[in-house]
């Protein structure tokens, strides 16, 4: 648990990473090169669109 201070306060964290790990991640070595840099632009832009 690190420095988390209780369990929850630990899920909500890993809850609230899982979603953006899964959302920016992305198995490079299974893509060309040019699809990778476009699929991370567009996650990008979601994720600055749903942060404004």
């Amino acid at each position: 648990m690190g420095k988390f201070r209780s369990f929850e306060t630990l899920q909500k964290f890993v809850s609230a990473q899982s979603s953006v790990h899964n959302h920016f991640s992305q198995e490079r070595h299974l893509n060309r090169r040019e699809t990778f840099k476009q699929n991370r632009s567009a996650a990008r832009a979601e994720w600055r669109q749903l942060g404004a």
